[in-house]
C-alpha cells in the first residue's frame, strides 16, 4: 500500500471508530474483497466460505474500536479471518461436514480461472490449489496475496499466528507442495496411457492420497515428467494475478447496532446497499503494478438457470459417403435414431446441412479423399495453440483454412451431461470437413477393461451428449473462410478442447492414419467439395450473451 492510500485509509478507520457510517460503509466495501480471496482460497470455495466471510466482517465491525494502530488494520482483518477459518476446522472435527453442500460448492480454482480468464502456467497454478492440504491452503491463501503485493512478509506472519522465521520455513514448503501439485495438473491434462489406466478408479476429487500416487506416477513416467516448455516458478505467476472477483449476487448480512443491514438501509444509504452497488457494477481488482477491469482483462460469467434449449433430431442427411453399419462400442449410450431425409427445398450454396448423428465407419474402411480448399492462413486469439478447460473460455479464429479441435473428455472429474461448445459470430462461412485423430470419442481405449471408452466407464459413469448431437472424434477439422468464435459451455461433464491452425495436409495425413499404424479406426471425410458440407451444428451468426443458449441446427 502506497503512502498516499495508507493515509486515506488512516482516516477512514478514525472516522469510522468515531461512529461515522459513511467511513464504516467506505471501510467494509474497501477491504471485503481481499477477505473473501483469504477465505475463499484457504477454504477453496466450500459452501462455508459465506459464512466465515460474513463472521469475519461482523467481529471487525464490532471490535474496530479496539484497534490502537489504524496502519495495522489490513493485518488485524487478515488474522481475524485465519481466526475464524481455524475455528470452523475445529468445530469440523466435532460435526458431520455436510459433503452435498461441499459438492454443490463453486470451486474457488475453478472460479479464479474463469473469473481472472487464466491460460496456460497461471491456470496451471490455480488448478494446484485443489491438490494441497488444508493448512497448507491456510498459509497459501496468505501468500498469495503476498506475492501479489496485497500482505507484507510480516502481515502474513502475524495473520498466520507465527514468526518471519518460521513463515519462511513454512511457505518454502508449501511451495514444494504446489510444484508437485502443478506436475499432477500437467499430467492429467495430457494423455499417458498408463497415467489414464491409474486414474479409471479414481473418484475425480483430489486427496492427499491419491497426490502420492499420482506424483510417484509422474517421477517414474518418462512421458509425464517430459516439460516441453521451461516451468515458470509459481510467484512469478502469481504476481499477475489479481483477486478473484467477489461473485454477483454475494450479499453480507451484517447487525449492526441492533439494526440489520436491511433496517439501516430504511433512512440512508447503508453500507450494505452500498457493497451490493459496487458489486454489481463492473469489478476492479488492483495487483502489484497492474489494474485489471471487467471486460477487459476478466469477464464475470454466470451459468445459466436452466441448460440451452435442445432442438429435435437432426433431420438432415449426412453428406459422407456410405460406411458399413457395425458400429463403435459405447456402452452407455442409447442406439442413435437413424437420420432421416431433409425435405425437398431449392438447393442453397451454404448452411443447408449440419452434422448429424451417423454411425462410425468400419475401423478398416480407408477415407474418401479430401477435397482441397484454398489456403491463406488462420490467425487465433490463443495463437499455436489454445487449450480451454472451463465454461466461458473461447477463442476467435479468423482467415481461409483449416482449424483442428482436439476433444479430451474428463469423466474420471465429472461425468454426465455434456454442454455441447457453440461457434457464434459467423462472419462468411464455417464447414466441417473431416473427422481423425484414430478415433470416434466412444470408441474403447483399454485392452482390460471393455467398459472403457473415450467418453467414461462403468467406474466413473459416462459422458453423455444431448439428444441428436453427433459423436465427436479425438480430432475435428473445420474449414473457415472468415471469423468465428468457439466457446466452450462446460457446466455438466468436464471436458476440454485444444484448438490448432491447421492444414490441409495435417488433416489428410491425420484421417489416413488407419489400424496398421496402430490407432483404432480411419479417419472419416465429410467434405463433398460443394458448399453441401456439413456445417456445425451449434452455430450462429449472432453473438449470444451466452454461448450456452445456441439452439441445436440454429439458423445461419
Amino acid at each position: 500500500m502506497d503512502e498516499a492510500a495508507g493515509r486515506q485509509w488512516r482516516a477512514t478507520i478514525a472516522a469510522a471508530q468515531a461512529g461515522d457510517r459513511h467511513a464504516l460503509d467506505e471501510l467494509v466495501q474497501g477491504w471485503l474483497p481481499l477477505v473473501y480471496n483469504v477465505v475463499g482460497r484457504a477454504l477453496n470455495g466450500h459452501a462455508d466460505v459465506d459464512d466465515v466471510v460474513q463472521e469475519t466482517m461482523l467481529r471487525a465491525v464490532d471490535h474496530l474500536g479496539s484497534l490502537r494502530d489504524p496502519d495495522s488494520f489490513r493485518s488485524w482483518i487478515v488474522a481475524i479471518a485465519m481466526r475464524q477459518i481455524r475455528d470452523r476446522g475445529r468445530r469440523r472435527q466435532t460435526e458431520r461436514l455436510d459433503e452435498s453442500a461441499a459438492r454443490e460448492a463453486t470451486d474457488f480454482a475453478e472460479l479464479t480461472v474463469l473469473r481472472l480468464q487464466l491460460e496456460g502456467q497461471r491456470r496451471e497454478v490455480a488448478e494446484a490449489v485443489r491438490w494441497l492440504d488444508d493448512e497448507d491452503r491456510h498459509l497459501l491463501s496468505l501468500w498469495w496475496l503476498e506475492v501479489a503485493g496485497e500482505l507484507t512478509r510480516r502481515e502474513l506472519a502475524a495473520a498466520a499466528g507465527i514468526s518471519r522465521q518460521h513463515a519462511a520455513v513454512r511457505v518454502q514448503r508449501v511451495k514444494e507442495r504446489l510444484e508437485t501439485a502443478r506436475g499432477i495438473v500437467r499430467a492429467l491434462d495430457g494423455a499417458c496411457p498408463e497415467l489414464r489406466e491409474l486414474t479409471a478408479r479414481w473418484n475425480g476429487r483430489p486427496d492427499s492420497v491419491w497426490r502420492k500416487r499420482l506424483a510417484r506416477h509422474i517421477r517414474g513416467c518418462g512421458y509425464c515428467g517430459d516439460t516441453r516448455e521451461a516451468v515458470v516458478p509459481a510467484e512469478r505467476l502469481l504476481v499477475g494475478i489479481a483477486l478473484t472477483p467477489i461473485p454477483v449476487g454475494f450479499t453480507l448480512s451484517l447487525a449492526l447496532g441492533g439494526k440489520t443491514a436491511a433496517a439501516a438501509t430504511a433512512t440512508s444509504v447503508g453500507w450494505s446497499a452500498k457493497v451490493m452497488a459496487a458489486l454489481t457494477q463492473p469489478a476492479v481488482a488492483v495487483t502489484a503494478g497492474a489494474t485489471l477491469v471487467a471486460g477487459g482483462a476478466y469477464v464475470v460469467t454466470q451459468p445459466p438457470d436452466a441448460p440451452p434449449p435442445r432442438a429435435a433430431a437432426p433431420t438432415a442427411a449426412s453428406t459422407a459417403r456410405p460406411r458399413s453399419p457395425t458400429p463403435s462400442v459405447s456402452p452407455s449410450a442409447t442406439p442413435a435414431p437413424s437420420p432421416s431425409p431433409s425435405p425437398t427445398r431449392k438447393a442453397e450454396l451454404y448452411g443447408t446441412v449440419v452434422d448429424a448423428v451417423d454411425r462410425a465407419p468400419d475401423p478398416t474402411a480407408e477415407p474418401a479423399a479430401l477435397p482441397h480448399r484454398p489456403e491463406s492462413g488462420i490467425t487465433s486469439t490463443g495463437g499455436a495453440l489454445a487449450v480451454m478447460n472451463h465454461r466461458g473460455d473461447s477463442v476467435t479464429l479468423t482467415g481461409r483454412g483449416y482449424v483442428l479441435v482436439r476433444w479430451q473428455i474428463a469423466p474420471q472429474y465429472r461425468a454426465g451431461g455434456l454442454v455441447m461448445p457453440a461457434w457464434t459470430g459467423l462472419k462468411g462461412k464455417l464447414f466441417h470437413v473431416a473427422s481423425g485423430g484414430g478415433r470416434r470419442m466412444d470408441d474403447r481405449v483399454s485392452s482390460t477393461d471393455s467398459s472403457v471408452t473415450g467418453m467414461g466407464s462403468t467406474a466413473t459413469g459416462y459422458t453423455v451428449l444431448p439428444p441428436g448431437a453427433q459423436q465427436m472424434w479425438q480430432n475435428e477439422y473445420f474449414y473457415l473462410d472468415g471469423s468465428v468464435t468457439l466457446t466452450v459451455n462446460e457446466s455438466g461433464a468436464d471436458y476440454n478442447l485444444s484448438v490448432f491452425p491447421s492444414s490441409w495436409d495435417a488433416a489428410n495425413k491425420d484421417i489416413n492414419q488407419g489400424p496398421p499404424d496402430g490407432v483404432i479406426r480411419y479417419g472419416l471425410v465429410r467434405d463433398t467439395g460443394k458448399d453441401d458440407t456439413p456445417v456445425p451444428q451449434y452455430l450462429t451468426r449472432a453473438t449470444p450473451a451466452d454461448a450456452a443458449t445456441v439452439p441445436q441446427e440454429s439458423r445461419v
